[in-house]
């Protein structure tokens, strides 16, 4: 998991940052993107793909990356605009916010997946790179929690699609519940088994503001 950062250090690189997404596939609700700049050399036993880990090791992980990374941040997109720009416009561009906030320049990124970045930066597309790369997989959980806590806060909001059960996911029992009351304003009207915009239900929309955080160890 450290063989990418170890051979980019022995080239000269500092500050490398690791960068994946969470929620490219859901119905509902945002796509979040993280970066994670974690102190080179340092490995972190456990850490792993957040799809491997169960949702109270993901939590702990979360905590204890925000703990000691040099810098992180997290930032997503909204299904409003998701459905404006496409998913992978949607996923580049949280990527790209989510690097601005660090509060500490990157001077690498690795990227998870095979889509580059439209920066300057120097960068490194790996696939499946949250098995490859530790820093990879910090932003992967960094983003997966986020974007949990998020869908549980819009199940409050709309229990009748279960977000806090399927995190959007187009399980049989929200295809039931789009079908009987058709989508709800955070649901992705481009996406697949989505009722269009007209049919969505009556509830008030509210104004949707892109949502950042950053942080860096003391």
């Amino acid at each position: 998991m450290l063989g990418l950062e170890h051979l980019l250090g022995e080239q000269g690189h500092e500050r490398i940052a690791g960068l994946d997404e969470a929620g490219r596939g859901p119905l509902a609700g945002p796509v979040f993107a993280a970066a994670v700049i974690l102190p080179a050399g340092v490995r972190y036993e456990g850490l792993t793909d957040s799809k491997l880990l169960r949702p109270a090791e993901r939590d702990r992980w979360y905590e204890r990356i925000r703990r000691v990374a040099l810098a992180s941040a997290v930032a997503w997109v909204g299904s409003r605009e998701i459905d404006k720009i496409n998913i992978l416009q949607a996923t580049r561009k949280a990527m790209l916010m989510a690097v601005r906030a660090l509060a500490l320049p990157p001077g690498f990124l690795l990227v998870d997946g095979i889509t580059p970045l439209d920066t300057t930066i120097p960068q490194l597309c790996v696939k499946q790179g949250d098995r490859r790369s530790q820093s990879i997989a910090a932003a992967s959980i960094l983003a997966k929690v986020s974007r949990d806590r998020v869908m549980e806060d819009l199940h409050r909001r709309y229990p009748r699609y279960n977000f806090q059960r399927n995190k959007g996911y187009g399980t049989q029992e929200h295809l039931q519940a789009l079908r009987r009351y058709g989508a709800s304003p955070e649901h992705r009207t481009t996406f697949r088994g989505v009722p269009g915009r007209a049919g969505r239900a009556s509830v008030a929309e509210a104004p949707e503001t892109p949502w950042l955080f950053g942080s860096s160890a003391p």
